[in-house]
């Protein structure tokens, strides 16, 4: 890994937990019982379109890291490893496939396609871990995935392409 593209990880990484620690700081934007409106998912996304999808991906897994440094899932009592290798690692890592779709102008499908994914990932840990029926799972996380996807999906087209100009 070149010394520039590290350089781009850890200020992506940064971005990503200031979004993300903002994020869990407004109330409205919180679940009950886990998961938010993900602002640093735009970080993520864009890191991916930046950086490429190995370099995105591995942005999205340490961010994870990140996560783990700041928040409490680590003491739950609920705390499972193939729940958390699904519901973080899977599901933030994910995001560094974004730049493997492609664009239509102002349509980033990869955006879309790694939110879905990220909510079918949710979906099922929901359904497995917490003894949640399908249509009760499906319930509590689209909201909070749909609007992180839409966030998503409105701001990235307006900051990529402007960001776009200065980092190549």
């Amino acid at each position: 890994m070149k010394q520039k593209d590290l350089t781009f990880v850890a200020l992506y990484l940064a971005l990503f937990l200031v979004l993300d620690y903002l994020s869990a700081q407004i109330p409205f934007l919180q679940m009950p019982q886990g998961g938010s409106i993900g602002l640093g998912v735009i970080v993520l996304c864009i890191a991916s379109y930046h950086l490429g999808i190995k370099l995105g991906v591995l942005t999205g897994v340490l961010s994870v890291i990140l996560q783990a440094m700041v928040s409490q899932f680590f003491t739950s009592p609920d705390f499972a490893l193939l729940d958390f290798i699904l519901e973080y690692v899977c599901a933030y890592g994910v995001y560094g496939l974004s730049s493997l779709f492609p664009n239509y102008k102002q349509f980033y499908t990869g955006v879309l396609v790694t939110n879905f994914i990220r909510f079918a990932l949710h979906t099922v840990c929901g359904v497995y871990f917490w003894s949640v029926t399908w249509a009760g799972s499906i319930a509590y996380n689209l909201p909070y995935m749909a609007a992180t996807c839409a966030v998503a999906m409105l701001v990235i087209p307006v900051i990529w392409p402007r960001l776009k100009k200065i980092v190549k």
